[in-house]
Order: structure tokens, then sequence, then C-alpha cells
């Protein structure tokens, strides 16, 4: 077996079967020789890391055979108390000795995970401070009292000191922060207006699932209040006002009552849930599919009593210039059809 140096955080390797080892499972070949788990590996077959003769596999149960050769790129996260600071651009929409809040860009991850060691808004946060006094405390998240999925733009607050952090936490946790978003949702709502109080369950890493009757008391507890603001057909402008914040709340609650957020990856909306299934209607919808290749979700109110002056802080964020075309496409598509029928 050889060991290439990589680009950090990946290790290259280049390894040739041997006859003893023959006809047995490519996951289970590589853990044993190079000692990680097989769903490291499996990871790294699904996202096409792992080549035989040249030729990445697709599935773990290849069965690996004499002489093959097999190349592996497998990722291995630094450690999580070794976050690098990185030059990149915040939006600071308001900033004091105690706080800040930053307008996070969609498609920027909030803090490291384990598929997300750089790149983050802490990695920004951390090269902005120098000095970050939280860093010791916070290793990953200096600072970090919320968090914003990766694909969802908006607000967020970042406290500079333990007094700041612990008063804002407590705020979050106690319900009394304001925070409304802007969704476009798949469907026509029947109600204008509505609530969702269905728990969640975590059901894997990334989802959330909404708990079906025989689940009850099991999931945690979460309301999420919507309010249409424009009709566009077939899809829907939403303002929903969180009640709770739990991971993937609007977008699973979206989901749950049958109108998941446009072009949510995780929850049902990257397929045209509504509508005629015509050419040039499929050819629109999948033109705004690639317009905001994420989910249509933007933070764009936060309000909360400031942790030490004790003074109450509002901030509003407008849409993502690409979510705004979004909308635009939308009023012009509908006005066309308008305009069509009345011919």
């Amino acid at each position: 077996m050889e060991t290439f140096s990589s680009s950090y955080p990946y290790k290259l390797y280049r390894i040739t079967v041997s006859e003893a080892d023959a006809a047995i499972r490519i996951d289970k070949f590589l853990s044993d020789a190079l000692q990680v788990s097989r769903n490291k590996i499996q990871e790294a077959i699904a996202h096409q890391c792992i080549a035989v003769n040249n030729k990445a596999i697709l599935k773990a149960n290849y069965l690996v055979q004499p002489q093959d050769t097999i190349t592996a790129s497998i990722f291995f996260p630094p450690h999580l108390d070794s976050l690098i600071p990185e030059d990149k651009a915040l939006d600071i929409v308001y900033e004091d000795e105690d706080l800040l809040v930053v307008h996070k860009p969609a498609r920027m991850v909030t803090h490291p995970d384990k598929t997300h060691q750089t790149g983050t808004l802490a990695n920004a946060l951390l090269h902005y401070y120098k000095h970050f006094p939280l860093k010791d405390q916070l290793p990953t998240r200096p600072g970090l009292v919320h968090r914003l999925d990766k694909g969802t733009s908006g607000l967020l607050v970042v406290a500079k000191s333990s007094a700041s952090l612990l008063a804002l936490e407590k705020q979050f946790y106690d319900h009394k922060v304001v925070r409304t978003y802007y969704a476009l949702i798949w469907g026509n709502p029947k109600e204008d207006k509505g609530s969702i109080g269905v728990p969640l369950i975590k059901s894997s890493y990334k989802c959330q699932v909404a708990v079906n009757s025989p689940m009850v008391g099991k999931g945690k507890h979460a309301v999420t209040h919507y309010q249409v603001i424009e009709r566009f057909h077939h899809v829907a402008l939403v303002k929903c006002t969180l009640e709770t914040g739990r991971t993937h709340q609007i977008r699973v609650h979206m989901q749950h009552i049958g109108h998941p957020l446009f072009g949510d990856p995780y929850y049902g909306g990257t397929r045209i849930v509504s509508g005629q299934q015509y050419a040039s209607y499929k050819a629109f919808v999948h033109n705004c599919f690639k317009l905001m290749p994420h989910q249509a979700l933007h933070a764009a109110v936060l309000g909360f009593t400031h942790p030490i002056k004790h003074s109450f802080l509002s901030f509003e964020a407008a849409l993502p210039e690409n979510f705004a075309k979004l909308i635009e496409k939308w009023k012009k598509y509908v006005a066309a059809a308008i305009g069509h029928h009345a011919k």
C-alpha cells in the first residue's frame, strides 16, 4: 500500500489486491487495510472517491479481484480544536463591544461539521476578530449563539463575551427572540395563515421528520406560524414566525402540510410538486431551480434584548438577489399565463 500527500484533510491511498484477498467486499477490504470504519469507506464510495483500475465504483458490495489497483481518497476531518481563521468577507449589519449581527449568505455553512471544516462562517469570524475572546471556550463555534442551515440565508447574532453569550442563549432557550423567515413553498395553501404544532424527532444525521401519531410524546415540541404573502398559482410566498427553533423546523413543518420549500433538496422541494407537466412549464421550473439551487428560505427579521444594555434590538435583511429574482420570475410567469387565458 502506498500513501500519498493530498489536499488536507484528505489522504490518498493506492493498494493492489493480492490473491489472498480476492472476492472480499471492497468496503470490508479497505476498512481492514486502512484501519478506518466501513461507514467512512461507504461515504467515500458514495462521493465517487474510490476507484478500481481507474474507474470509480458506485457500490460497496463490489468484490475485489486479484491485481485490482484501488485508489481511495479518504476524508479525515481535522481535530475540532483546530479551526483555521479564513479571510472571507462578512456582511455585518450591526456591531458593538458586546455582539454583532451578521447576514449569512446561502450556501455558507455556519460552523464546522464532519463534512465542512473550512469555508464556514466560524472560520471567517475567527479571522475577523483575530484574538476572539471566546476562542478557547468555543473552539469551533466562536460566539455563535444559533445557526442557519447551509442553504438558508439571513441574520445571525454573534456574542463577543461570555456574559453576552449566556444572556443571548437564555433568550433563545426561553423563546424570547423574534425570528421571521420568508419562504417560497410549493402549492397553493387553502388558508391565508395558520400554525403548525407537530413535534419533531431526529431521524438521521441530516433530516428531521414530523412525529406521526403512534410516536406522539417522543418528539420535541415545535411550533411554526405562517402567513401567505402572495400566491403564484403553483407556489406561494409565505412569512414564517418561529415559536420554537428546532433543526430544519420550517422545512419539515411545511413539508408535513404538503407544501415543501421550493428547491429544498432534503424535503421534496426539488421536484415539480404542483402544476401541469407541460414541457414549457417544466423548463421554466428547472430554470428557477438553477437560479436558486437550494431551499428558498431567508431569515429576514431578528429581534432580541441587548444582553448587556437591555434595550430591544431589531434587524431586517432584504431578500438576497437570487431570491428576489425568483419571485419576479414567478410573477411574470403568472401574468403571462393569465394573459394567455384571457385571449
